[in-house]
C-alpha cells in the first residue's frame, strides 16, 4: 500500500510537469521501475502508458477549453505520430536503439542552448505556415515525433513544444497546447500494442491515471496563469534535467 501512495505521488508530480512542457516519463518510469522491479519491463511500460494517456488526455482537454488550439496543425501531426508510432514500436523489436540513446543528450543539448540564447523565441504567436504548407510541416513533425516515441520515447513532449515553437512560430504555451494533442495520439497508439500484448497492470495503472489527471489539471492552470515565460523557463529546467539523465544513461549502457 505504501508503494501504490509513493507511486501515486509520482504519477501527480509527472502529470503536473507534463502538462506544461512535457517530460513527465522522467518522473513516473523511475518510479514505476524502482517499486515494481519484479515485473516485466513491457508490463510497467504498458501500465505507464495507460496513466499517461489520461494526464495528458485531461491536459488536452484543459487547454482546448481555454486557449485556442491550433487544430490545422495539431490534427495532421496527430494522425501522422499515430501512425509512425506504431513503425517506430515495431523497428525498436529488430534494430537496437543504442545509436539514438548515445546521440540524444547531444540533440537535447543543442534544443537548450538554441532557446537559450533565443531570448525572445516563443514570446510571441505568430504562427508562419498556412494550407496546405502548415499540413505538410505538421504532417512531417508528427511522423518524426511519433517514430522516435515508438522507437524510443524520452523527451517526447519537451521535443513537440520545441519543433512548433520553433518551425511553425508559435508561443510557448500555444506550442504546449499543440504538442499535447499530438502526444494523446502517440500514447494510444503504444497503450493498442501494450493492451492487446497483455502488458497491462489494470488496477495500478488506472490509480496512477486518476493522480496523472490531478497533476495535469494543476500543471494546466499553472501554464495558463502564468504564460509562455513560465512555460519556456519550465522547459529549459526539464530539457536541462532530460540532458544529464540521458547521458547518465548512454554512459552506463556504453560501460556495460
Amino acid at each position: 500500500m505504501i508503494d501504490f501512495v509513493w507511486l501515486g505521488g509520482a504519477a501527480f508530480l509527472a502529470g503536473l510537469v507534463d502538462a506544461v512542457v512535457g517530460g513527465g516519463g522522467l518522473i513516473q518510469v523511475p518510479a514505476i521501475f524502482s517499486f515494481l522491479p519484479k515485473e516485466v519491463p513491457a508490463t510497467l511500460l504498458g501500465t505507464n502508458k495507460l496513466a499517461s494517456i489520461c494526464g495528458t488526455g485531461a491536459a488536452a482537454v484543459n487547454y482546448a477549453r481555454r486557449v485556442r488550439v491550433a487544430w490545422s496543425a495539431a490534427a495532421p501531426a496527430a494522425l501522422a505520430a499515430f501512425a509512425l508510432s506504431f513503425v517506430g514500436a515495431w523497428t525498436v523489436t529488430r534494430v537496437p536503439g543504442d545509436f539514438v540513446r548515445a546521440l540524444l543528450p547531444f540533440i537535447l543539448l543543442a534544443v537548450a542552448i538554441y532557446t537559450f540564447r533565443k531570448k525572445d523565441l516563443g514570446s510571441v504567436h505568430a504562427p508562419v505556415h498556412s494550407g496546405v504548407a502548415e499540413r505538410w510541416w505538421a504532417v512531417g513533425i508528427g511522423a518524426a515525433i511519433g517514430f522516435y516515441d515508438g522507437f524510443f520515447g524520452p523527451g517526447t513532449g519537451s521535443f513537440l513544444i520545441f519543433l512548433f515553437v520553433r518551425f511553425f512560430g508559435f508561443d510557448f504555451l500555444s506550442a504546449s497546447a499543440a504538442a499535447k494533442i499530438v502526444n494523446v495520439a502517440c500514447n494510444l497508439s503504444a497503450l493498442m500494442w501494450f493492451g492487446y500484448s497483455g502488458h497491462l497492470l489494470w488496477q495500478l495503472g488506472l490509480l496512477m491515471a486518476g493522480c496523472q489527471i490531478a497533476g495535469s489539471l494543476v500543471g494546466t492552470k499553472l501554464a495558463i496563469k502564468h504564460g509562455s515565460a513560465f512555460v519556456r523557463k519550465l522547459f529549459l529546467v526539464v530539457v536541462s534535467t532530460l540532458i544529464v539523465k540521458t547521458a547518465f544513461d548512454a554512459v552506463v549502457k556504453l560501460a556495460s
